[in-house]
């Protein structure tokens, strides 16, 4: 018995398969290769839909019901007149960006009354899929083994982009052509587009974000994290921009919501668009995030976090303006505190060198498989280590930089009319007059732009943000992989060497300086400032020469990066295509990477450590034991506690009188998951996964099958808060609900 579970282990190491006594919780599955994979099994833990219900290519088909939110965030369809579903923290955004002081939905909530009031989302293009192929051999068929990983790059690039050209039919559709299993194999995936979404509502923050920073990946769980959009097309159904002549989307297929409520052991299956895991990440890899990646992160967005609350504590409208920008922060800042903990706690770096003891044993036992994979581990070994010093320099570049004081990379935003000036001033007469036009039309297109940054933007908390984020960088990072301005011999001058020279160390010095000048911080200026673009102006202003130094700093560190960063791609290639051979008749599943995939498995309780128990379930009697008036992460609605109190919970409530709030599900998601559907075994909706679970943080990386888990709103609570609270009862009646 010892060996059988040390075995599993070894292989959910490797991320890729489900032998079949194992639970069905793993696995994020392709649904064209479901009815090969996993139909058998899914029927027989409570399935009741068939193969060409769940994915068809000539029907209507549980595909059609789910939507991509530009794929950071999964929507379902639960009415015939375009309404989705999502997670309130996918809305957010939106939400913040319509809030104002007189009119703040964040607080008090947004419920459209008719269409008319539902209002514009700026710069969401959702998607459905139309179908998935297959086309490793076409895009493979210019590839050799001799070839290095540029050429590779360039023939396989050929290929896709012959293809995309072809189904994309002018624009029609959007193709996206991704690598999976590390290269060895290629999917195609056709897509409908819609660029006309509007909000149509969302609960008051103190439901959407009930726990806030606190009870984030934790369970027990009481958030009520749901938003409602509509999608729209032209009167023909053809995707349009907005426009009032616009109707409701009639979709192909959409989830019928279930009032039946779960129990343990119930089917539950999620669908969605899982953004990234790394199933395959090798000892090297987790070394390299648990020794630099990690511990930086956190350490940035800690700053990060700090500055930005306290101006926000200071002030509503800024609270308004940085809500959604704290928000993602603070997603991923406790992200990777407990990713790190949970690679640890579970001893996953020994677990990863142990699968690739057995790799090496495996290689080492063939003449041919030493020739084919011989290399697999060195690569990926050698190419860590000469990539080690850069990851600090380049988490910061990211973290603390393009993420860090604003204006920073929004003066990229200027890079192109920058470089078109340096061009016009090489040229003389008329050639030098043929750039006039377009240096004019690319700042008019910025300045269309600006009122939209500036709206929140906050010069004071940008600057804040500089002197402690600019600060960490120049302390942290290696001065010859820190930022630096060049002149025209190509001389390099340090910003670090301009920090200590002329402000002698001081960077709120600096910083004043920067702020009192630069026009990007300012919207007067700025808008002063692009109405007559001018080379000399872009070189003396010093909110811009921090952006140029920038982007000569990450092309230098891309310039180290390169064949390492190649050696591991062509390693982890080799290593995942022998795993796989290796760990025969085994069902493999690839790694996320914002694809449709489904997971399978069973609403169901854990014990999350020694003498510890959670129950699957949650109530709204949760909600009331929280409640902390002097916290902002536990204020509850008046309202809510009327309705709690009364017991009103209308159709909504439990067999046992009590109103769900959030249930568990052992199902295999992370980050792009969010708003995903939870089905039962009849194809209805009964859920809205938003979170996973503080004690499998490390999933990403290794799934604990024990202990991991999926953290869904039950939809009976959505229904509850969007009729009983919301008193928008019409929204529920326009879908089709199963009692």
């Amino acid at each position: 018995m010892k060996n059988y579970f040390l075995s599993m282990l070894l292989f959910i190491l490797v991320g890729q398969g489900v032998k079949a006594n194992t639970p069905p919780d793993e696995g994020m599955w392709l649904p064209m290769l479901v009815e090969r994979l996993n139909y058998t099994d899914m029927k027989n833990k409570g399935l009741h839909l068939t193969a060409e219900e769940l994915y068809s290519i000539n029907h209507s088909s549980m595909k059609d019901a789910i939507v991509s939110m530009g794929f950071f965030c999964t929507g379902e369809l639960v009415s015939d007149k375009g309404l989705y579903l999502t997670n309130h923290h996918c809305g957010y955004g939106t939400i913040q960006e319509h809030s104002t002081i007189e009119h703040d939905y964040l607080t008090d909530g947004f419920w459209a009354k008719t269409h008319d009031d539902e209002l514009p989302v700026k710069d969401l293009t959702v998607f459905i899929l139309n179908y998935m192929d297959d086309v490793t051999s076409q895009v493979l068929s210019d590839v050799t083994d001799g070839m290095s990983e540029d050429e590779r790059y360039d023939a396989v690039s050929k290929v896709i982009k012959k293809l995309k050209e072809e189904k994309s039919e002018k624009g029609k559709y959007r193709v996206d052509i991704k690598p999976f299993f590390n290269g060895n194999e290629y999917y195609m995936f056709v897509y409908h587009q819609y660029s006309d979404v509007r909000l149509v509502g969302a609960p008051p923050s103190s439901i959407g974000k009930f726990g806030g920073d606190t009870d984030n990946w934790m369970w027990p769980r009481h958030t009520g994290d749901f938003s409602m959009f509509r999608i729209y097309t032209s009167p023909s159904g053809e995707n349009a921009t907005f426009s009032k002549e616009n109707v409701p989307l009639k979709p192909k297929h959409f989830l019928p919501v279930s009032l039946k409520g779960v129990k343990k052991g119930d089917y539950a299956m999620i669908w969605g668009y899982p953004g990234t895991t790394d199933r395959y990440l090798t000892s090297y890899g987790v070394k390299d995030l648990l020794d630099r990646k990690a511990p930086t992160i956190v350490e940035i967005r800690d700053a990060k976090l700090k500055v930005m609350k306290q101006h926000m504590n200071s002030d509503p409208a800024i609270r308004i303006k940085y809500a959604a920008k704290y928000a993602q922060t603070a997603n991923y800042w406790k992200y990777f505190i407990g990713q790190s903990r949970g690679l640890k706690r579970l001893k996953v770096y020994d677990k990863k060198l142990d699968i690739e003891q057995r790799f090496d044993r495996w290689v080492n036992s063939s003449k041919e498989r030493q020739d084919k994979y011989g290399e697999a581990l060195k690569l990926i070994e050698d190419g860590y280590a000469k990539t080690a010093p850069f990851t600090v320099p380049m988490q910061y570049l990211q973290e603390a930089v393009f993420q860090g004081p604003e204006f920073i990379y929004y003066a990229f935003g200027t890079y192109q009319t920058y470089m078109i000036l340096k061009t016009q001033s090489t040229k003389k007469g008329d050639d030098r007059a043929k750039y006039d036009e377009v240096i004019k039309g690319e700042a008019e297109s910025f300045l269309a732009g600006m009122a939209d940054h500036f709206k929140d933007y906050d010069f004071e908390t940008d600057k804040h943000l500089f002197i402690e984020l600019m600060g960490m960088y120049f302390k942290n990072v290696p001065k010859e992989y820190q930022a630096y301005i060049t002149d025209k011999k190509d001389n390099k001058t340090y910003l670090i060497d301009i920090l200590n020279k002329k402000y002698k160390g001081d960077i709120q010095a600096y910083a004043n300086a920067i702020f009192a000048q630069s026009a990007f911080v300012d919207s007067t200026r700025l808008r002063a400032f692009m109405s007559k673009p001018s080379l000399k102006a872009f070189d003396n202003d010093m909110g811009f020469q921090m952006a140029n130094a920038m982007i000569n700093s990450i092309r230098a560190l891309y310039g180290h990066l390169g064949e390492a960063e190649g050696n591991i791609s062509k390693g982890m290639r080799l290593f995942v295509d022998g795993v796989r051979k290796m760990e025969t008749g085994k069902k493999f599943y690839p790694n996320a990477n914002s694809t449709l995939r489904m997971t399978y498995g069973e609403v169901l309780d854990y014990y999350p450590g020694d003498a510890m128990h959670y129950d699957y379930v949650t109530t709204l009697d949760g909600v009331m034991e929280k409640e902390d008036p002097s916290s902002d992460e536990f204020t509850v609605p008046d309202k809510l506690k009327e309705l709690y109190m009364k017991k009103d919970y209308g159709e909504y409530a439990a067999a046992d009188g009590t109103m769900p709030v959030c249930f568990l599900s052992t199902n295999d998601i992370t980050g792009g998951n969010s708003g995903s559907p939870v089905i039962n075994g009849d194809g209805q909706l009964i859920g809205i996964a938003f979170d996973g679970n503080w004690e499998a943080m490390s999933g990403d990386i290794f799934f604990e099958n024990k202990v991991q888990r999926t953290i869904n709103v039950d939809i009976r609570y959505v229904l509850f808060i969007i009729d009983k609270l919301g008193g928008a009862k019409h929204l529920v009646d326009e879908m089709t609900i199963v009692k």
